[in-house]
């Protein structure tokens, strides 16, 4: 048989045509046989693709970080990802059209300029699928440009959004330890009341100058305990930054310190030289009174705690990011979790639970992947531990999650990371220049970051009465501020280990050496211990050698300081019981005590 002259080509399916459009626009003209015009429509979007893919290639990721939350750049994706629906439709409604044209033009033999082309309803419903999954990818964008916006509005501070509603038992995870009972007793006394005159003048909305790229960065990171009605700023701590050498360290003040020096100004005339309240109060005391502070009764309270705890630490406070408990829970957990290497095992009887009641926790040593309600416990947990400690599991919370944020831990959980982000972080930080200060995160050394707590016995003394107070000591915090990137890093390690064991030290002169117990308490004191110099004479004066005793089964909980007193002293520790001893330790000195003292300030 032989074959058919002059067969006529196969058609071409419009719809396919449509679809391959929807892929990439300039396919279903290829397909369709308009090789010149799919080559029309696909040079816009190529160019534009080469465009987008030089810069991704050439920005840094953190620049791309502090781009993607720029109003210009949001406000321009959000026109652009019209201006590319409305482009996409046109090249999938014209592929569709092209395709018809051109398979009525071969069935009519080409004997007719402009062929009658038949309309195939189930054609036209396979157009309009396309049109709809092509208008929904664009809608969906639009949707999370929309909501990057508005949760960049609310983190920036630029206007009012709700704060998250705390959830019923968020304060407390449920697998924690579920078997103990909860009790009603009350959590904590509550602080004496503050009589402050009536509200005075404004004072001119003057703050802390910004960042000018090359001085120490401090940054204030607060936890709020938004549950009550009062913003109680539980959590404080300040991530000073060098950015010649890229050090950092953590300034860690407890939530009970009182009696914080207040700057020169207005403040100081109405509350006096210092706040006598918790400093997790000063939020709410000033948050109404613009005579004391600059800003508005969204940010007074913020730049209140700015400046107050520069003038703690001596240093300017230029920003300030704050997260609320609740929302902590719901970003760490809108993050998958959060990896933790608990240092040792934390129980504590006396967890803040729901409606004014008690209840038991533990979390058990070990790396531990926490869900927020358990690294909100772990992190704010105080009953069982020290403010020192807890100082300590704050900022190791912090630090594993930088860790673990990254883009694939991210993308997957957008849509509910950005309304948490946008319920729970609020912070100050100018959007021009997250660039800078996201480029000095990449170069810095999370390893070699150094964290302080100040808290007693070696940077403040304990009240218990009335109720529990912490007052600084002002000087020897500034000291250790000032010279955090100064300081041998394992000397600062040893000075907070020992500051950790808080024993209680005395020395005393059997020396006869005027003075001499006086200088080696001071430099105990330097190393990290709370030593002091009662004047009281030793049992047994002259004896020769440096004598150190510990009492009552004290070697048990301070390995550390009994190791760097026989290093610093040369003599071995001597263990007794005296239940009449009021310290840990005693240390008599000798003519053969080292003569030590501690270095002078620069």
């Amino acid at each position: 048989m032989l074959p058919a002259q002059n067969a006529r080509p196969r058609a071409r399916s419009p719809f396919a045509a449509a679809f391959l459009s929807l892929v990439f626009p300039g396919l279903g003209h290829l397909y369709a046989g308009a090789a010149q015009r799919g080559l029309a429509f696909a040079a816009l979007p190529l160019l534009l693709l080469a465009f987008i893919a030089g810069v991704l290639l050439r920005i840094p990721q953190a620049e791309l970080l502090a781009l993607a939350v720029q109003p210009w750049l949001l406000t321009s994706v959000f026109v652009l990802n019209l201006l590319a629906l409305a482009y996409r439709m046109v090249a999938v409604v014209d592929a569709y059209r092209v395709a018809g044209f051109v398979n009525a033009w071969t069935a009519s033999g080409g004997r007719v300029d402009r062929p009658r082309v038949p309309r195939q309803p189930l054609s036209i419903a396979g157009l309009l699928a396309v049109i709809l999954v092509l208008s929904g990818a664009h809608v969906a964008v639009g949707r999370y440009d929309l909501l990057a916006m508005d949760t960049a509005e609310c983190i920036f501070l630029e206007r009012d959004c709700p704060a998250t509603t705390p959830s019923p038992g968020s304060s407390v995870d449920p697998s924690a330890e579920p078997s103990a009972e909860e009790s009603a007793v009350p959590i904590e006394s509550a602080e004496p009341s503050l009589s402050l005159p009536p509200v005075g003048s404004a004072v001119p909305n003057v703050t802390a100058p910004p960042w000018n790229g090359t001085d120490r960065l401090n940054i204030l990171l607060i936890g709020a305990d938004e549950q009550a009605e009062a913003h109680n700023t539980d959590t404080l701590i300040v991530v000073s930054i060098d950015p010649v050498t890229r050090q950092v360290a953590l300034f860690s003040l407890p939530r009970d310190t009182a009696n914080v020096p207040i700057p020169p100004g207005p403040a100081r005339l109405v509350l006096g030289s210092s706040f006598s309240r918790k400093i997790n109060s000063l939020y709410a005391t000033v948050e109404e009174r613009p005579d004391l502070f600059p800003g508005t009764e969204r940010t007074r309270g913020y730049n209140a705690l700015k400046a107050v705890l520069g003038e703690l630490y001596g240093l300017d406070v230029h920003y300030f990011v704050e997260v609320n408990f609740d929302g902590f829970v719901k970003v760490i957990d809108a993050l998958g979790g959060v990896t933790v290497n608990v240092q040792s095992p934390l129980v504590d009887d006396r967890f803040p639970a729901d409606r004014g009641r008690l209840r038991r926790i533990y979390i058990p040593a070990g790396v531990q992947h926490m869900t927020g309600a358990q690294a909100l416990v772990y992190a704010r947990s105080r009953n069982a531990s020290n403010d020192f400690e807890r100082g300590q599991r704050q900022q190791r919370v912090l630090l594993s999650l930088a860790r673990q944020i990254d883009a694939a831990t991210i993308l997957p959980r957008i849509n509910e990371l950005a309304v948490a982000l946008s319920q729970a972080v609020r912070t100050d930080v100018p959007r021009d220049l997250l660039d800078d200060l996201l480029g000095l995160a990449e170069d810095v050394d999370l390893s070699t970051i150094r964290s302080y707590v100040f808290s007693a016995p070696v940077y403040g003394t304990e009240v218990t009465e009335p109720i529990y107070y912490l007052y600084p000591d002002v000087e020897r915090i500034r000291a250790a501020v000032r010279d955090a990137f100064v300081v041998d890093p394992e000397f600062a390690a040893r000075r907070e280990a020992l500051a950790e064991e808080g024993a209680r030290v005395w020395v005393l002169n059997g020396s006869g050496d005027e003075g001499a117990a006086s200088r080696l308490a001071a430099y105990l004191e330097y190393v990290g211990m709370a030593a002091s110099s009662p004047n009281q004479r030793p049992e047994d004066p002259d004896l020769g050698v440096t004598r150190i005793v510990v009492y009552n089964g004290a070697e048990d909980r301070l390995g550390t300081t009994i190791e760097v007193l026989e290093e610093i002293l040369g003599g071995e520790a001597e263990l007794t019981d005296d239940p009449a001893a009021r310290v840990d330790i005693v240390i008599t000195t000798a003519g053969s005590t080292p003569d030590l003292t501690p270095p002078p300030a620069p």
